[in-house]
């Protein structure tokens, strides 16, 4: 078999533009963006100038040579084309596509000339398609005013309550000619269990019937068989095997498979692990261990994904497990992800949450879209089966709960909307072709089609009053099963808003803003909680600290409730451009304070104040024993009454301990604090909102110390410091702080480490608006 990329020489034209030079893969607003033709698309306001990108027709042109290999098909392979295209060798039409989420493979071995030969893929407006077919089979309700339920295209690229509308087309995956005699491997699917038992299930192409010879090996277990069909299986069993866990439940060794059929060779990771679902009450077991989940939902990472390399996901997924995240969902109005994404999901011990890309929409299930969904859904969960990471296969994003609660009924008249997808086709592909995962048809889902789909009580709910209208403490209020979707907005980071507006000075405004009323709901959810800020620097630290709050408040009432709730997974982790969203990290990758609340929040161990107690939150294998030390205590940190409680915490579990009387109510609300501590780990709890609290002004010494790779801030407090944040981006772009919102009691120190390649101003460090806490003088009531 030979294997060649076609990814030089291309250029890109349309109707007006002849030209320009192309990167494959990529698509059509990076190589104009390249060229020159346009403005960065996320910045300013250059998205809402760009919209006929999306409703133009593009052309794709190279020019390559080629002479006869010897093999008998050559086979041009195309891993992705987004989306409605037409594909041309010679001058001859012989491939058309509509389907972003596949890969598509043509015979071109009688196209092929000795010599010159041209390839050219004409790309279709996807508007232009989408609204053919939206006028065929009738309108469907959905979140947006947009036509993405009538092309198999990732959805929000047509905008969303967080990113912008750049409707793209390209040759976004590799693209390239295979050749190839006797016989190739179509596809390889093994699935490996706990027992140390793998079954490699192999489909094969063929040009001949003679017998054909299949091996596989893995950690020096082989197996092999004569082939004479189209299909085999081939069962192997790793004695001793090791088991695949996910992080925080132990290792995640991984086993290099090997497949060959005669010359040909395939090459994968596997890990042996079971992973099962107890429906009712939404809880994952991995090798029969229950897991309480600590997600984040995933979103692209860059609305023009050919961009996201496996460095960035690296990084991203760094960012990730370092604030104690164990599961990314990825979410249905993007893509299946790049082979990456899941590798190093593998590697990094990170559960998988997949669903199938549909979201906030009713979608036709009449041809061609049927056909459509199922070769894309066949081709990823046979890609994707291997992956011991993927932990759950799930139908859609919230279209079982819009069907069901938002007035699609009335709307759709009786016409198709992806039910016959969500409970027949896609659970019976997973059945068949991935055995061994759950599935799942959407989320919200209660587990019947009988019941509400966001009832708290079983399956998973979306929490989506706080926000849109209730302040976070109603998340105080509910007993869920699983929280999947749940989020706060904050702006991005300073020097990311800097670099996307050229506004001076900067405001509120200067930030993206895609949510309704979105602004309006960043103050109003300041409530009683915060200051209204009086200033463009006051709001953005604010509106950033209130998001990490009001996550930290949700993530810990949760937690606290395990085993009846058995996940959260937060709404969001990452941006794909700057702008002001739920994300704990930014469209720069920077992190918002919300990443340290997540920190905090999803710690192996925590302690946290519920309900009049103090609930240990222990999500490890051993036992959490100790004194837990409580004390009620003035701002000045003065011990007013103190409690020292003996506790143990099992493993993997919660243990309740009622705040004694002493404790437990103040004297003055207004003046007193109630602090808690065993080991390492510590709760700080204010017993009125900080607006009602009598902070007295902010007083301490700082002491900045250079280092190499940065500095050292030390801030001693001689007052309470409330929720102390350091933001040396706004010296240095490129500067990193490895702590924030630290609340400290007089004669209490903190250490934060600044990484920055610069020379700071070290006076600026330790002084507004890089230095902040809620009790700076602006702030006191």
């Amino acid at each position: 078999m030979n294997h060649r990329p076609l990814h030089g020489g291309w250029t890109l034209s349309s109707k007006d533009l002849d030209g320009i030079p192309a990167t494959v893969p990529g698509c059509v607003h990076t190589d104009l963006l390249a060229a020159g033709v346009i403005g960065d698309p996320y910045l300013d306001d250059n998205e809402q100038r760009l919209g006929w990108i999306g409703r133009t027709e593009w052309t794709y042109r190279t020019s390559f040579t080629w002479s006869p290999d010897g093999h008998e098909r050559t086979d041009l392979v195309c891993e992705g084309l987004d989306t409605v295209a037409e594909v041309t060798l010679n001058g001859v039409p012989f491939g058309e596509t509509a389907n972003q989420h596949r890969s598509y493979r043509f015979p071109v071995r009688h196209l092929l000339r000795e010599g010159g030969n041209e390839l050219a893929v004409r790309f279709s407006s996807a508007y232009d398609y989408a609204g053919a077919r939206r006028a065929a089979l009738g309108e469907r309700p959905g979140a947006y005013d947009e036509p993405y339920p009538f092309i198999r295209k990732m959805a929000c690229n047509f905008g969303w309550d967080w990113g912008p509308n750049v409707v793209t087309a390209g040759i976004w995956r590799p693209i390239g000619l295979e050749s190839w005699s006797r016989a190739r491997l179509a596809e390889v699917r093994p699935l490996a269990r706990a027992d140390g038992t793998v079954e490699v299930r192999v489909r094969v192409e063929r040009t001949t019937e003679e017998p054909l010879t299949l091996s596989a090996e893995v950690a020096g277990v082989t197996a092999a068989q004569r082939v004479e069909g189209r299909s085999a299986v081939l069962s192997l069993r790793v004695p001793g095997a090791e088991l695949w866990w996910p992080r925080g439940h132990g290792e995640q060794p991984l086993y290099d498979l090997t497949v060959r059929l005669e010359e040909q060779e395939w090459t994968g990771r596997i890990g042996f692990r079971d992973v099962e679902l107890d429906r009712e009450a939404f809880r994952l077991k991995v090798n029969g261990v229950p897991v309480f989940v600590r997600g984040v939902n995933w979103i692209p990472d860059d609305c023009f994904p050919a961009r996201v390399t496996r460095q960035r996901l690296a990084e991203r997924f760094g960012q990730a497990t370092a604030a104690g995240i164990n599961l990314l969902r990825v979410w249905g109005g993007g893509l299946y992800e790049s082979d990456d994404f899941y590798d190093l999901a593998d590697e990094l011990g990170l559960l998988v949450w997949q669903d199938f890309p549909f979201a906030c929409a009713a979608y036709p299930e009449e041809e061609p879209f049927r056909s459509e969904v199922e070769a894309e859904a066949r081709q990823n969960v046979a890609r994707l089966a291997r992956h011991p990471s993927l932990a759950l296969w799930c139908g859609n994003n919230e279209n079982l709960e819009g069907h069901a609660d938002w007035g699609w009924r009335e709307k759709l008249a009786g016409r198709s909307w992806g039910s016959g997808f969500y409970h027949h086709l896609l659970p019976s592909i997973v059945a068949e072709l991935d055995p061994g995962r759950p599935y799942w048809p959407g989320s919200p889902y209660s587990g019947t089609p009988l019941a509400p789909p966001n009832d708290p009580a079983s399956g998973t709910v979306h929490i989506w009053d706080v926000w849109n209208r209730e302040d976070y403490l109603r998340y105080g209020a509910y007993r869920p099963r699983f929280v999947a979707e749940f989020g706060f907005q904050g702006p991005p980071a300073h020097a990311t808003l800097r670099r996307a507006s050229s506004d001076e000075p900067l405001t509120p405004d200067s930030a993206h803003q895609k949510a309704i009323d979105g602004q309006a709901k960043l103050l109003r959810g300041l409530g009683e909680h915060l200051p209204r800020p009086g200033t463009f620097d006051d709001w953005h630290y604010l509106t950033q600290l209130n998001q990490a709050r009001a996550m930290a408040f949700g993530i810990e009432r949760f937690r606290a409730l395990m085993p009846y709730c058995m996940g959260t997974i937060v709404w969001q982790l990452n941006d794909c451009w700057p702008v002001t969203s739920w994300s704990a990290i930014d469209g720069d990758g920077r992190r918002k304070p919300l990443w340290y609340a997540l920190r905090r929040a999803y710690a192996d161990r925590l302690i946290t104040v519920q309900d009049g107690a103090a609930a240990l939150v222990n999500d490890t294998a051993e036992p959490w024993a100790g004194e837990l030390s409580l004390a009620r205590r003035g701002l000045d940190g003065r011990p007013l009454a103190k409690e020292v409680v003996t506790v143990y915490a099992a493993p993997r579990s919660v243990l309740r301990v009622a705040l004694p009387a002493s404790v437990a109510e103040p004297d003055d609300p207004a003046r007193e604090l109630l602090t808690a501590r065993l080991d390492e780990a510590r709760a700080v709890r204010c017993y009125a909102e900080d607006l009602a609290v009598a902070f007295p002004p902010a007083a301490y010494d700082a002491h900045v110390e250079r280092l190499p790779d940065g500095y050292r801030v030390t801030v001693t407090a001689s007052s309470v410091l409330r929720e102390l944040a350091l933001f040396p981006d706004r010296l240095d772009p490129d500067a990193s702080v490895d702590d924030q919102l630290v609340t400290l009691l007089p004669g209490e120190s903190a250490v934060f480490g600044v990484a920055t390649r610069r020379e700071l101003d070290t006076s600026a460090l330790t002084r507004y608006p890089v230095l902040r806490c809620v009790n700076e003088e602006p702030f006191r009531p």
